[in-house]
């Protein structure tokens, strides 16, 4: 049984993301916004699904598509907004622009652009977790594309070898930017390959946050006790192309509007309201907090100052 204020906490960090998101599209196409943009949107199920079980010292790291990752973990609004902005209040000094963002102080150690980059850098955290002595998690999101990357069977080889802390999570959204699993793989799960390394492999519905909450806890619950990594398959959608520049055309029409008809922030907002967890007046009170905050953060992005050129060298290590 999960306690009331985890179920309001779950639903209000899935609509930060969505609203997060969908703003962040609208800034996008009035040119506010510089370089290019991967929205979450339509994932929001993993990351929050995942995190809720996680605390402030463990770790997670991201992909291109990072925002919701951030948010999950309990980055903030205003500096997440201030860095896709280029300012210089943003978390990375506006520097690393949508695709790097990182905040150590919540356990985030980064987004990375780069394909499966994350996947040796989380079980890098989990040895360094293991050789600590705590009972921290290190905790990786990927895509299935990355899946095919050397990164992804290195390290998760290593990490079953030495038992590491670590929990794999692929979101698997079926497309690698516009090709399809099935054209690049004869599996149709993908966590059948920790079958390969000797640990759990466990495929679950992306788009039911309960779902995914209940899988990563027990995965969480064995990496914390020292059984080593688990590989979590979550079966999910984007709501948009891979990146704001892509109408997606190469997705089925049908197959579309099937997914979006399980879109999990709709899903979880019925179930809440349809067994009684919480009245119209709780959920309202919380979509009203969120717009709030959000509003708040384009507000602090807006207004923040951009780096200087003087600035470009700083921070930078040879």
């Amino acid at each position: 049984m999960i306690e009331k204020e985890k179920l309001i906490e779950i639903y209000r960090k899935m609509l930060e993301i969505r609203s997060f998101e969908d703003k962040v599209y609208e800034l996008f196409g009035k040119n506010l916004i510089p370089g290019t943009i991967h929205l979450y949107a339509g994932e929001e199920a993993v990351a929050v699904g995942v995190c809720a079980n996680l605390r402030k010292d463990d770790y997670i790291t991201s992909t291109h598509r990072g925002h919701g990752h951030c948010i999950a973990k309990g980055a903030q609004l205003d500096r997440i907004m201030a860095e896709i902005f280029g300012k210089k209040t943003g978390y990375c000094k506006g520097k690393g622009g949508s695709m790097h963002i990182a905040d150590f102080n919540v356990g985030m150690l980064g987004a990375t652009a780069v394909v499966g980059a994350g996947i040796p850098i989380a079980t890098g955290a989990g040895l360094s977790i293991k050789l600590r002595g705590t009972d921290q998690a290190s905790v990786c999101f990927f895509g299935d594309g990355a899946s095919n990357q050397g990164t992804f069977h290195e390290g998760i080889n290593l990490a079953a070898a030495w038992s590491l802390p670590v929990i794999y999570v692929c979101e698997n959204n079926l497309y690698a930017m516009g090709t399809r699993q099935s054209t690049v793989m004869r599996i149709k799960d993908i966590a059948v390959r920790a079958s390969a390394y000797g640990i759990p492999g466990i495929t679950v519905d992306g788009n039911d946050v309960l779902a995914v909450y209940t899988a990563a806890k027990e995965a969480i619950k064995r990496a914390r006790e020292g059984e080593g990594p688990t590989l979590l398959e979550c079966k999910t959608y984007r709501r948009r192309g891979h990146s704001r520049f892509d109408p997606a055309i190469y997705r089925p029409k049908d197959e579309a509007e099937d997914w979006l008809k399980r879109d999990p922030l709709p899903r979880f907002r019925t179930k809440l309201l349809k067994t009684g967890v919480f009245t119209l007046n709780e959920i309202t009170r919380v979509e009203t907090d969120v717009s709030t905050a959000l509003e708040a953060a384009v507000k602090f992005a807006m207004e923040s100052p951009y780096p200087t050129p003087e600035e470009a060298l700083e921070d930078v290590y040879a």
